[in-house]
């Protein structure tokens, strides 16, 4: 979804202040995160301007460089993501069903009740006996 004109205004004028050197809420680093300071948004809402990305890529020199371990880190970070996901889909999923079991049990409840006060019952279902329980271990220490 792409930002609106007023928020990718707002992106383009904090650009062209950091590209200045003219900063008003950063340091002046060259990043995408001051960027987003810079132009007082959302880090998200940044990366849905992908038309002013390619703008600022191509106006910074040299992307700013991630070590090995930030790397590993934003790659865990983007799996840890993709798996929430994931598991948000199934959980949404799950409780679609256990809502549909619980509406189908309800009614057959009530429907159970219904013929049950037709037939004039009001007897409950008679319990099975337990199981006979099993000989424990014989002693032979006494």
């Amino acid at each position: 979804m792409p930002v609106s004109a007023a928020t990718a205004t707002k992106i383009r004028e904090a650009m062209a202040r950091l590209l200045a050197g003219e900063p008003l809420h950063t340091n002046g680093a060259l990043t995408k995160e001051n960027l987003a300071r810079e132009a007082q948004v959302s880090h998200a809402t940044i990366h849905r301007a992908e038309d002013i990305l390619v703008e600022w890529d191509a106006k910074v020199a040299r992307p700013v460089l991630r070590s090995p371990g930030e790397v590993q880190r934003d790659e865990e970070i983007a799996k840890l993501r993709r798996q929430l996901r994931e598991s948000k889909a199934e959980l949404t999923q799950l409780q679609g069903k256990f809502d549909a079991l619980a509406a189908v049990t309800a009614n057959l409840y009530h429907e159970n009740f219904a013929l049950k006060r037709k037939l004039g019952t009001s007897r409950r279902l008679a319990s099975l006996p337990a199981p006979a329980a099993e000989p424990g271990p014989v002693r032979t220490d006494g």
